[in-house]
């Protein structure tokens, strides 16, 4: 039963994430009949497996949403911002109570307000959505929400879809697999869904002829995933120290042509293999951000109600495929960053009108894989940002000095949202002011090892870009050596490699330069940054680009270009440094973190 109950859950989510899509969907096109009989569906679904599965506050709270929607496909009751509403409210309380059932739980029922407000709303009356919640309830409509609730049943399934539950579940999840399920006695076929105990000898064994389908897909936890990753990673280390082991052999052995012919041929399959390996866990763990992005219709939807705005949130670029783990820790900045649109971005109708402008605002969220990374653009046709203002609001809030803030440029003012405790808002309410976010969206899109700019002016929008690494697995990287020891850098940040000759570094101010292509940047040497004693000056120069600057590392030379699955140092963690890999020859390299590392150099 358990199984069963994991797998309602599974599937029953996507059918409700489904649902909230299509119900943001059906707001702006009240017509679509296929949409509507599409989100009917998906409520009648989730509530034939809840019955399967006896969860009764479910079954009761999605036969009243059923209802109401039935009534919407019949043409009798017209779809309105308070209807949508209500509806929207019943799939929240939905997924509060999968919740209670993931921990094992009976689910609690819905408020007595939300199942009154579908009963209203069922008759045609007007619905005050203040009346959402229980607790807002006046006494005397709390006390009538109980009598109403105590004896409002279901009404009993037709004849001709008994077992009502059973049918609902086979239709959207199939038999257990291995097992077929059994009608319920005749005595027993006659009750409501929620009175009939859950049986095992329900289940039987799937006998004879009886096929079970079976599907093309299996759901599997990241975890081993994980696992498998690891494990690909360790044989291509192996597959590295090998191929040294390979070139030292033949290298001092007299074996002859055709026995290193064929021993060339074999270490060239097996990097292939091992490439095909990896490429193909790297592809299992990938997914399409348009499921995450569609999540978010809702939210701009119920917060543009809640500010009393018009908005409408287009998204592009669903189908563009990102890492699993990178697209889970993306949640929270975009949830931030689409609130922020809606909240400080769109203006209010009547402003928007006074402007010249439509009345309903746009955010758009889009995604586009470029190289090895996937960029993600959230922008919107709201009153944008003004750098006099937030210079003027920075200083007040105390996050930069007046100084600093007189010597900033407009687009590095614009940088300012990022700093910690800084806000626009004057006042703390429910949604903003408090000067928290931002700067935690920065954090986490860094930590992700992705870069994030903004563009904004007066009257004109806000654009923000985030520029992610498809995957946090296995980071392409450029092997540096230096005082006869091999570090790697993220192949992102560098843009050129080039001779450093010390007779073309000049001095500026108290540090070193370089003039490339007229451009003067910083020269560091990374013996500096490392603590490392060297002999000789640094002969190799590396240009880096780290956030909107440039500058020159110093190396000793560069081994190569190399993809490596980065281990962290368990138990220590150095300044500067992401973590560890083998090379080929089996020596331990550092992969560095420059952020940290240049952190106070300018």
């Amino acid at each position: 039963m358990q199984d069963l109950l994991a797998d309602f859950l599974t599937e029953a989510s996507d059918l409700l994430d489904d649902v909230d899509i299509g119900l943001v969907e059906l707001e702006q096109r009240p017509d679509d009949a296929g949409l509507l009989n599409q989100v009917f569906r998906g409520f009648h679904t989730v509530k034939g497996g809840a019955g399967f599965l006896e969860a009764t506050p479910l079954v009761e709270l999605c036969h009243r949403g059923e209802n109401l929607l039935d009534l919407l496909r019949g043409g009798s009751l017209r779809i309105t911002p308070e209807i949508m509403d209500v509806i929207l409210a019943a799939t929240g309380e939905v997924r509060r109570m999968f919740s209670e059932m993931e921990r094992g739980a009976m689910p609690e029922p819905a408020p007595a307000g939300l199942l009154l407000a579908l009963e209203a709303a069922a008759m045609g009356e007007t619905v005050d959505t203040s009346t959402l919640r229980t607790d807002s309830l006046p006494a005397a409509a709390a006390a009538e929400a109980s009598r109403v609730l105590a004896h409002a049943a279901a009404p009993a399934p037709r004849a001709d879809s008994e077992p009502d539950w059973l049918g609902y579940y086979r239709a959207a999840f199939g038999d257990p697999p291995g097992m077929q399920v059994e009608a319920p006695a005749a005595a027993e076929a006659g009750a409501p869904a929620s009175s009939r105990p859950y049986r095992p000898e329900m289940l039987a064994p799937a006998g004879g002829a009886q096929a079970v389908a079976k599907d093309a897909t299996i759901r599997v936890d990241t975890a081993r995933f994980d696992q498998i990753l690891n494990l690909s990673g360790e044989i291509g280390l192996t597959k590295n120290r090998l191929s040294c082991l390979r070139d030292a052999l033949l290298g001092t052995s007299r074996r002859d042509d055709a026995a290193a012919e064929t021993l060339d041929a074999v270490f060239s399959q097996l990097d292939t293999l091992v490439s095909d390996l990896q490429s193909a866990v790297m592809m299992a763990r990938m997914q399409p951000v348009g499921r995450v992005f569609q999540k978010y219709s809702r939210l701009a939807r119920d917060l543009a109600r809640q500010l009393g705005k018009d908005v409408e949130l287009n998204i592009t670029g669903g189908e563009t495929e990102v890492d699993k783990t990178i697209l889970d820790e993306l949640n929270d900045p975009l949830v931030h960053l689409i609130r922020n649109a809606v909240d400080h971005g769109i203006e209010t109708m009547v402003e928007r009108r006074s402007v010249g402008k439509p009345a309903r605002g746009t955010v758009h969220l889009s995604a586009r894989q470029t190289g090895d990374s996937i960029v993600i653009e959230v922008s919107d046709d709201g009153r944008g940002m003004d750098p006099d203002v937030i210079r003027r609001k920075a200083i007040e809030k105390g996050v930069i000095s007046a100084e600093d803030a007189a010597v900033l440029d407009n687009a590095h003012c614009l940088q300012l949202i990022f700093l910690p405790g800084f806000s626009t808002r004057s006042e703390v309410s429910d949604l903003s002011g408090r000067g928290v976010g931002m700067d935690v969206v920065k954090t986490n899109i860094e930590k992700l090892k992705g870069q994030i700019d903004i563009q904004s002016a007066p009257g004109m929008g806000s654009h923000i870009v985030i520029s992610l690494p498809l995957t946090l697995a296995i980071l392409p990287v450029l092997m540096l050596k230096l005082v006869d020891q091999p570090y790697a850098i993220p192949l992102s940040v560098v843009r050129e490699i080039i001779p450093l000759r010390q007779e073309e570094m000049h001095t500026v101010g108290s540090n070193q330069a370089l003039t490339i292509r007229g451009e003067i940047l910083p020269v560091i040497d990374l013996a500096v940054l490392l603590g490392r004693q060297r002999e000789e000056p640094p002969s190799l120069a590396v240009v880096l680009a780290y956030g909107e600057r440039q500058l020159v590392l110093g190396v000793d030379g560069f081994i190569g270009q190399d993809e490596v699955m980065i281990k962290p140092l368990e138990g220590i963690h150095p300044k500067g440094v992401a973590g560890a890999t083998l090379s080929g020859d089996g020596t331990l390299v550092l992969v560095l973190e420059m952020k940290q590392l240049l952190e106070g150099v300018f």
